[in-house]
């Protein structure tokens, strides 16, 4: 019988070191930028439509369309 090994030919290991800051609230998030790439490129991050929606969320930022909040409760309100 043949493995179905697609999957596992996609897959993409990341490393992640998270240290806490000198703020309680503050944290610096560690990972090797090549293999971040390729899990992007995995996941579609580099699809032009998802390029897109990253350029209009940016305008949207610049132009101060946007909402901060805590949880994803508060955006019931």
């Amino acid at each position: 019988m043949k493995k179905d090994t697609s999957i596992s030919k996609n897959m993409v290991s990341l490393n992640i070191t998270i240290k806490q800051g000198k703020n309680r609230s503050k944290k610096t998030v560690e990972f090797d930028a090549g293999k971040f790439e390729r899990l992007a490129a995995v996941l579609g991050m580099f699809n032009p439509d998802f390029l897109k929606s990253v350029a209009r969320a940016e305008k949207d930022y610049k132009a101060g369309r946007v909402i901060k909040f805590k949880s994803l409760k508060d955006l019931r309100k």
